[in-house]
């Protein structure tokens, strides 16, 4: 039923689709569509999360594991078209944060989620960092200055995303690439005309 559904949301053309739609719990809180973000300006015309298919139904299973646990899904960002991956290197052009336009980035090409946990009625949770904060706590391996509180939830959401096929990365908490990155093209595809 979930396949037909995220076939039924595809958009002609890059085949990403509306992630609110197929995870209805998640919570979003787009920060590319504010100006709570590393630029200081809105990125994105819309405040949307936009996924391949598989990717969607990937998030779907981790939101079905953290709900259990009594959390919900908060996405900060999903598909990035490519011409704010270089908005994006240009306000901060360092590789341990943001990924060079040149090589691109898996959120480009639909298959990467920067995400974070929010309790059943939508309150934020404890975490290490707030999203895109370049520091060391950012880590998701990090222990000093990250209270037990903040490595329990990072460990809830970690543990989620893992089992439904997301690979962490190895610099920030809350970022998570899914295998279908591989082999994917760079997307350029403006938010406000991808998707249904």
């Amino acid at each position: 039923m979930i396949a037909a559904a995220l076939l039924a949301l595809s958009a002609s053309g890059p085949g990403l689709v509306d992630v609110a739609r197929a995870v209805p719990d998640a919570a979003l809180d787009i920060r590319y569509a504010t100006a709570r973000n590393l630029a200081g300006r809105p990125l994105y015309p819309a405040a949307r999360c936009l996924a391949l298919a598989p990717v969607a139904e990937r998030l779907r299973r981790a939101a079905a594991a953290l709900e259990r646990k009594g959390y919900r899904l908060l996405l900060w960002d999903c598909y990035r078209p490519a011409a704010v991956q270089r908005e994006l290197w240009r306000a901060r052009p360092d590789r341990r944060w943001v990924a060079d336009p040149a090589r691109g980035s898996d959120h480009s090409r639909g298959a990467a989620v920067d995400a974070s946990l929010v309790s059943r009625d939508g309150r934020p949770v404890e975490m290490p960092t707030d999203h895109d904060a370049f520091a060391a706590a950012a880590r998701p391996d990090a222990v000093a200055g990250v209270s037990p509180a903040a490595r329990e939830h990072r460990r809830i959401l970690r543990r989620a995303m893992v089992r439904a096929g997301f690979r962490p990365d190895r610099g920030e908490w809350w970022h998570f690439s899914a295998p279908e990155a591989r082999g994917a093209p760079l997307l350029d595809v403006p938010l406000s005309g991808a998707g249904p």
